[in-house]
């Protein structure tokens, strides 16, 4: 794991726990999710 994998992966995990703490988890879900299904609709456009 390079230290910018784990930099990111550190503010994804701290990003989750915020959105527990205020009780918006679902929210965050959701749009990882939308943000993961967008990214690889791109990702097969410009390929």
């Amino acid at each position: 794991m390079t230290f910018r994998s784990f930099l990111y992966a550190l503010g994804r995990l701290l990003g989750d726990v915020n959105a527990v703490k205020k009780g918006r988890v679902g929210r965050r879900v959701g749009r990882r999710v939308a943000g993961k299904i967008t990214g690889r609709g791109l990702g097969r456009l410009f390929k």
